[in-house]
């Protein structure tokens, strides 16, 4: 993501956006939960950003086989099992006749069936516990969080095939507009988003912080019970595969945020924060610069996707939204 257009003149850093639509192709259309037939796409100058819901490249293959143990006959074995662990679930609705939508969770678990159930398990149990969050969550009610323009995805992925989420919570960030609790709603409309790409299910992602800018003022914000609904989100109930959580250009006075993070980290998510401060070099060790905007000493020569423009797309997807809402405990599915 982003596609090129051929036979266009060169793009501009910020240019403008037209939403075109798609058919989805029939082999594709279960990867959705809705009755979506069309997959929006954003058209930027030479670009086309979309939804990459495409089968596995080669490559991509490969990486499934040897870090996720993932054959066909494999996959074809755990999606059984795990349909039948989840009939056991009574009161957990969920789409058990499809396929694409149980290897989503299959994929992060090394498609082991009892961990995938538990994932499963979990991904709804943390939902239901904050209901407040996730009750109607869909992208045309968070257009703020959108429009200020302090959460994105690249149009690229990194060097291993990761998605690479951009969280600005510094200068760019205005308490007084955008409160933190839409920052989250922001990265799990994101990462739902995420979990419907094939490529992404098997490479994961990995997450930039920008303090830059981080105020003392902006600390007071963070609260220990904040930080405890975020470290249990990443830690046990997204089923993505989170790589790295890279913290740049942090000021001294992050300290303060951190300690209120650091009780609640197990050491496999602890070990995957990496702190890099204003070091470009130390980012690269970890992240090709080829992948990387020239804010952080890359070498990308692609469009900035703002957030206006991602709600663009995203909005278009209401529908799916919507059908992701519908499952879970004590639900009642009808679509």
């Amino acid at each position: 993501m982003p596609r090129k257009v051929k036979n266009k003149a060169k793009s501009e850093v910020y240019i403008k956006s037209e939403i075109v639509c798609c058919e989805i192709p029939e082999h594709l259309a279960a990867t959705m939960l809705s009755d979506m037939e069309a997959l929006p796409t954003v058209k930027l100058g030479d670009y086309l950003l979309e939804l990459e819901l495409t089968d596995l490249k080669p490559e991509v293959v490969e990486i499934a086989r040897k870090e996720l143990r993932e054959t066909p006959d494999v996959k074809k074995k755990a999606t059984v099992e795990l349909r039948d662990l989840l009939k056991e679930e009574k009161d957990l609705h969920v789409p058990l006749d499809n396929d694409i939508w149980l290897v989503r969770f299959l994929r992060p678990c090394k498609f082991y069936p009892e961990s995938a159930r538990d994932m499963i398990k979990r991904y709804y149990s943390f939902k239901l516990k904050h209901a407040d969050m996730y009750d109607g969550l869909m992208p045309s009610r968070e257009r703020n969080i959108f429009q200020q323009n302090i959460l994105t995805v690249q149009p690229n992925r990194d060097q291993l095939g990761r998605r690479i989420l951009i969280i600005e919570l510094g200068k760019k960030w205005k308490t007084s507009e955008v409160c933190l609790d839409e920052v989250f709603k922001g990265c799990v409309l994101f990462l739902e988003a995420a979990m419907l790409e094939p490529e992404t299910q098997v490479c994961g992602a990995v997450v930039i912080f920008d303090m830059d800018g981080l105020s003392l003022h902006q600390t007071t914000k963070f609260t220990p019970s904040f930080a405890k609904r975020i470290v249990d989100w990443l830690q046990d109930s997204v089923p993505l595969r989170i790589k790295n959580i890279h913290i740049v250009n942090q000021p001294y006075i992050f300290k303060i945020v951190f300690a209120l993070f650091k009780p609640f980290l197990r050491e496999k998510l602890r070990n995957r924060i990496l702190f890099h401060g204003t070091d470009r070099k130390s980012l690269h060790q970890h992240m090709d610069p080829k992948c990387l905007p020239e804010c952080y000493g890359g070498t990308l020569d692609l469009p900035r996707i703002d957030g206006p423009q991602w709600l663009e797309l995203l909005e278009m997807c209401d529908r799916e939204y919507v059908a992701i809402n519908s499952y879970g405990y004590n639900k009642k599915v009808d679509l």
